[in-house]
Order: C-alpha cells, then structure tokens, then sequence
C-alpha cells in the first residue's frame, strides 16, 4: 500500500511542528539545550493533541549526534534511526495490551542493560493509565530511582487515574486543545505542499469538529479530499463532518426571531430526514448563536469566530436578536444537549428546544421597552376609559342599552393535521368534573412527574409545559402550550396514563388540548352555566384556576365596564 494518511505523512518531527504546545516545547528545549532534563515525565492531554509526537521527538533530540541543541537534526543516524523504529533503544508500549505485572517486571529487569546505539535508553508507555494497580506498583521503584541511561515518559489521555505516587515522580507537562487558527493554519500549510484545491472555510469547519485534535482534523480532511472531485468544497466538508450549513442554521434562527414554529420545526425535520446528526446540528446551532452574540457585542472581534462568517445574513441577525434572547437560546439549547444524551428520541427535545426558544422570544418582544409616543397614546386611551367608566357610574347604564355585546370568538380548531381537539369529550368531562377529582390529580402530580422522568424521559419532557385544568372520575384535560404537544403526549400515551394510574389510585384518560383553546372552551361552558349556579356545581373548572362565580347574574354596571375596558382595569369591592 502505497498511500500513507495524512496524519501520518505530516506526523511532526521537530519541536516547532508540534501545534499549539508552545509552553511545553520551549520547556523542553531549553532543558535539552542546558543538559537539564528529567528521568520521567508525565504528558497528558486531549487525543491528537501531540503527546506521543513530542515523546518521540524528545528520545531523538536527547540522542542525536549534534546534542545538546533545541531541535534534533534528523539527518544523522540516531535521528533516523529513531524516526523508523530501527534503533531498539528506544521503545514505544501500548499500555492498553501492555497492562499486567509481568510486562512490567519485564521492563525493570531490562532497564540496568545500557543502550546499545545511543546515549540514552527512552520508555515511551502510551495510554500508561491503563496500567493494573499491580503494574503501577512495579513500576514505582524503577521510576523513581532509574540508571542515569534511561528516561521514562509516560503519556494519558486520563491523569486522574494514574496513582499519586507515580505523578509525584515525573514532571508533568498538560497539553491542552489546539486553537481553531493553529489547526487551519496548519492544514493551510499540508494542503498548499500537497497541492490540494481547498478553501480556508472549509477548513475552519474541519478545524470546528476536530475539537481541539490535530489528528482528527487531519483524519477528517483526509476524508473530505476522498469524498470530493478536483476541489474541496464547503458541501463537501459539510457530507463528511456532518455539520449543518450556515445559511441553514440561520434559516432556523430567523424562523425563531419571527415566530414562524412551522418553518423552524420544518427546517430541523428536513436535517434529520439528510442524515444529518441531531447532536451536532445542536451544537453547530449554539457555536452560531456563540458567535452572533460575540459580534454584537465587540464586531471589531470578527476574527475569533468559531462557526460563524461574517456575511450579511448573519451581520443582518446580529442586529435583530437581543443579547438576552441569545442567552437564553444557548442556555435552552445546552440543556436541550444534556437531555439528548440519555435519550433514543433526539428530534423530540430539539423540538420542545426550538418551541421553548419562540416562547421565549416574545416573552423579550412583550417586555420590551415601548416608545414615549406608544406610552402618550396608551396613556390619553386608558384616560378617556376612566371618563366613560365615571360616566357610567353617575347616570347607570341607559346609554349602554343600545350597545350590542362583542360576539364571543368561537375555539378555533387545531391547525395541525395530526391532532384534532376532542370538543364533545371535553364538554362531557366539564359535566362530570369535580373540584376533588382535579385537587386529587394536583396532590399527586409533581411525584407523578418526577417517576415519569425516572422511567421515560421524552414522556417527561413533553409533559413539562402542561397543566392538569379538569378532572372527572375517568378522565383528565391537560392544556399544553402548542398543539404539537398534544400530538407529542398521544404518543406516550400508553406510558403516561397506567404510571398515572398508580399515583391517583384509578384509571385516568389524558385528553390534551391547547391552552388558548383550553381558556375557549372554558369561557363558553361558564357562561352556559344557569343563573344562581350554587358553588362547586360548575365541576371545578373555577377553582382549578382560582376563578371566581361565573359571570352571570352580576350587577348591569359591572357587565357594561367589563364590555368597555376589559377584566385587567376593573377593580370590584364589596
């Protein structure tokens, strides 16, 4: 096989090749230079990060013929020698098939033999925390206390497991991930020397996925040069790594900002049903919000972007969203990413994630700070209401006899084609209701909520938003925030209802319904309601809501104020 991957082609062989580690490869070469260095150390970090490579390099640097000098030269026998594995002094274990006593012991019987081709004898153990607890034992003493000949370097992706006793013996050196710049740079470097057409945004994607690993971007773009023809495009980074485009992710962020659930809901279903991963369409999604929020608060910080370029749709968004919006977006988005892990059903809670993130939008919309010229008008309006209101007080309600009453707004049907509000069920159900029935449901309802998450955790979540409204002896309404909840809780319906069960002590059918449809609903059964209706006979309906009697049979002047100005500026003492 002639073809060798990049990350293998591009392995570094000098200290000023290894990415991103200045602070461990200037350490390093200064203590080689003043003959300084240590008999262990310790390399931990991220994979791909530059811990074996900086291993070898220092075996070689120490060894090579024009030692002491920062860099080895890689042309002399020691150098070249080490490169290719021929020169068995320096040996490289993989502590992963390497972990027993016996491999160990093997090692500390070795280690009193002097090296054969060069100065010094280098015990590279990768992975080293691996290791049984009985290896660590033996290697103690050894690491310790080990013939001036031989340097042990041990290098872990997992510090924390290695014993005290064998850090407290090595220097430590952590490597930390590489910066998003180094790594492109550094691509921008291979893909110019192996003439390969791509450009640096397709790049920077690489470089986002990798994740801080210089192998993995190199693997990743190795994929990318195979997946594509003469050139490398952003589409065709974006089919390898998976990640979702910018211009789709700021789809769904200005579908957000407008309200428009259907669309954003649609643009997330069309991602999934590509194949894209629904972990790193989240993830892509909060590094873009990351970066709007970056831009407008300091634009003159362009270049440290992450996911983001600069073009208009995005300059256009930045401007649009509100700082406090793009907060809580992330914040919704990060627990949205928590939840995902346990969970076989993704779309569902980027779903939930997405309709909470409307919410919260015009929750910013409504409490947004209002114009002096709005505030005048609301002002002379509420004044002039005042003046009816005293009007009607003084003289009854003669003038008002004439007024029509505003026709009450039918409920309106769900616009989803999936769920259809059960109207006659409901009604039946307001008929049956009683006060005890609904308190015993409310009794009950946060345990039952919280063995609900315990035992279904997409169940759980999609009954987060909703509220027990109504309760008969075979039955209880639940109003959620959108239909597609409802839809959503039909689906668990088979989990929910016998859990439910359990808690309440008899056999409950869940009946969803929209809550603007709910409060509907709910208005037109009160004010069917007979005149002189005693208390509790409107089947808790009121109490579930701290309502007070229904409307009729009330004082003329109450009802006419209530037609003028509405619930909100009435204030009614006995």
């Amino acid at each position: 096989m002639s073809y060798q991957a990049l990350y293998r082609v591009w392995r570094p062989r000098s200290f000023e090749d290894v990415v991103g580690q200045t602070h461990i490869t200037r350490t390093l070469q200064n203590a080689i230079e003043q003959d300084k260095f240590s008999h262990a150390y310790l390399f931990s970090g991220p994979r791909g990060t530059g811990k074996t490579s900086a291993a070898k390099i220092f075996a070689k640097a120490v060894n090579c013929e024009r030692s002491p000098a920062k860099e080895p030269c890689n042309e002399c026998d020691a150098c070249l020698g080490i490169q290719d594995g021929s020169i068995s002094d320096v040996i490289e274990i993989d502590a992963a098939s390497n972990n027993g006593v016996e491999q160990i012991r093997e090692i500390r019987d070795k280690v009193k033999y002097a090296p054969s081709a060069v100065p010094y004898k280098v015990y590279i153990i990768d992975e080293v925390h691996m290791l049984s607890m009985g290896a660590f034992n033996a290697l103690l003493k050894t690491l310790e206390e080990p013939p001036r000949h031989v340097i042990f370097i041990l290098a872990t992706t997992e510090p924390h497991k290695i014993p005290l006793t064998i850090i407290s013996r090595c220097q430590r050196f952590d490597f930390k991930r590489i910066s998003q710049k180094a790594m492109v740079d550094r691509m921008e470097t291979i893909t110019a020397a192996e003439d390969i057409a791509i450009a640096r945004d397709a790049l920077e994607i690489v470089a986002l996925t990798a994740e801080g690993g210089m192998r993995d971007a190199l693997s990743l773009l190795d994929q990318a040069i195979s997946y594509s023809e003469e050139e490398v495009t952003i589409d065709d980074v974006l089919a390898v790594t998976g990640s979702v485009s910018q211009a789709k992710l700021a789809e769904v962020i200005q579908a957000l900002d407008q309200q428009d659930v259907k669309a954003a809901l649609s643009a997330v279903d069309d991602l999934i049903q590509q194949g894209k991963d629904p972990g790193r369409f989240v993830f892509d999604l909060i590094y873009y919000l990351r970066d709007l929020l970056l831009y407008q608060t300091a634009p003159e910080l362009e270049h440290h972007l992450e996911r983001a370029i600069p073009d208009a749709a995005f300059r256009d968004l930045s401007q649009q969203l509100t700082a406090d919006w793009i907060q809580k977006a992330i914040r919704e988005l990060n627990q949205c990413q928590q939840e995902m892990k346990w969970t076989t059903s993704p779309k569902v809670f980027i779903e939930i994630a997405l309709l909470n993130m409307v919410e919260v939008q015009g929750t910013v919309r409504t409490s947004a700070p209002v114009d002096s010229e709005a505030l005048s008008q609301l002002t002379q309006k509420i004044g002039e209401l005042e003046k009816d209101l005293a009007t009607l007080k003084q003289q009854g309600v003669a003038q008002a006899e004439g007024a029509k009453p505003a026709p009450k707004r039918a409920p309106a049907r769900s616009g989803r084609k999936g769920y259809t509000i059960p109207y006659e069920r409901i009604r039946q159900v307001l008929n049956e209701a009683s006060k005890d029935e609904i308190k015993s449901v409310h009794n009950r309802w946060a345990d039952f909520m919280e063995a609900l998450k315990r035992n279904n955790a997409p169940a759980h979540a999609t009954l987060l938003n909703s509220k027990p409204r109504a309760a008969s002896s075979k039955a209880l309404v639940l109003a959620f925030r959108y239909d597609i909840h409802c839809s959503l809780a039909l689906e668990h319906q088979n989990t929910i209802e016998p859990l439910l069960t359990e808690f309440v002590g008899k056999p409950l059918t869940i009946i969803p319904i929209p809550e603007q449809n709910w409060q509907e609903l709910r208005e037109e059964y009160v004010r069917k309601q007979k005149p002189g209706t005693e208390e509790g006979e409107d089947g808790g309906v009121g109490a579930e809501e701290g309502a007070s009697s229904n409307s009729n049979g009330e004082d003329p002047l109450i009802s006419e104020a209530r037609k003028l100005v509405g619930d909100d500026l009435i204030e009614i003492q006995e």
